[in-house]
């Protein structure tokens, strides 16, 4: 049955017998249309990112089309984009994801190419009814040398900033410690006093680690993000993504705890941190943060993504602050919307 607003299901089930080629890639390259989140027929040109691979993609829909770039002298996919309908019926990104959009596999991409492969994904879908899209890219710093290209290609496609927020990292390549501001590092030093200390926990403690994340939200008036069926089914199906990371204090309890994800490309993502409220005077997220920036360095890791500050009233300028003191540097987070 076809899907409107979408390329109908072909009788391939993997991608279109014979893709068409783009003018301005000189017959170098063309586009391709998977029908399900299959692999490519041509080897990727780099890693994806997790929210970006099939099994993921499957597990968060799965997307009702995956348009890609191919570069026949170079035998690869070079670009890949898996395409959604949102709960609102616009086209775009995962709702399940913190991002999902057209992802350059390769720094050699010409502009003229990129743009014309966009708008000929958009022109495909537009003849079919989809007028109305949402992408919400990655933060800046996963991919500095490319993000900027690709925000200036889709805003000569008529797509607009509707949302700029402020995700925050760390760097990798620099001691934890260096970058404290002197208030956390004395709160580093004196949680390591009492006798607190960094544990990866074994995921089947999960559902006494949910209960844990869901008190602490509840605490300060926020709830979780995902049920803990869904949560769960992340650690089952992604054992080497999905971690649990803890600080225990001296009496061996919990004094915070975090779900971290290895989210591709070198980056690990900070995605669940809390803490109860009893541990204030101990701040003890600044030990859990130098376990993960630690686990991050002895597994090559590039960097460590602390996510935004951003709640749905406004921004977290409290949790931005400490962000900053755990120095932690800012990048760009953008959602780019677009109304044919």
């Amino acid at each position: 049955m076809s899907v409107p607003g979408f390329p109908p299901p072909v009788a391939s089930s993997a991608f279109l017998a014979a893709p068409p080629e783009l003018p301005a890639g000189h017959g170098r390259y063309r586009l391709r249309w998977l029908t399900d989140a299959a692999a490519p027929p041509l080897p990727l040109a780099a890693e994806l990112y997790l929210y970006q691979q099939p099994a993921q993609l499957r597990a968060a829909g799965p997307p009702l089309a995956v348009a890609l770039l191919e570069d026949q002298h170079a035998a690869q996919t070079v670009a890949w984009w898996p395409i959604f309908r949102q709960p609102d019926g616009r086209a775009g990104s995962s709702p399940a994801a913190p991002f999902s959009y057209p992802q350059l596999l390769t720094a050699e991409l010409p502009a003229p190419v990129l743009e014309e492969w966009l708008r000929a994904v958009h022109q495909t879908l537009a003849a079919q009814g989809c007028t109305a899209w949402q992408l919400r890219l990655p933060p800046f710093a996963y991919e500095p040398a490319g993000s900027g290209a690709l925000v200036a290609a889709l805003e000569r496609l008529g797509y607009a900033v509707a949302l700029a927020e402020i995700d925050t990292y760390l760097p990798l390549g620099q001691p934890y410690e260096a970058r404290l501001h002197p208030s956390e590092r004395r709160r580093l030093h004196k949680c390591q006093r009492h006798g607190f200390r960094f544990e990866q926990e074994p995921p089947l403690l999960l559902p006494l680690a949910y209960e844990f994340l869901r008190r602490c939200r509840e605490e300060k008036g926020q709830a979780l993000s995902l049920s803990e069926a869904q949560l769960a089914a992340l650690f089952r199906d992604f054992p080497r993504d999905y971690l649990l990371f803890s600080v225990r204090d001296a009496a061996g309890d919990w004094a915070a705890l975090t779900v971290a994800v290895l989210a591709g490309r070198g980056v690990l993502y900070n995605f669940y941190p809390a803490s109860p409220l009893r541990y204030n005077a101990f701040s003890p997220v600044v030990l859990l943060n130098a376990g993960l920036h630690a686990f991050g360095q002895a597994s090559g890791l590039r960097l460590l993504d602390l996510g935004t500050s951003t709640l749905p009233e406004g921004l977290n300028e409290s949790l931005l602050r400490f962000k900053r003191h755990l120095g932690g540097v800012p990048s760009l987070k953008l959602t780019l919307t677009r109304r044919d």
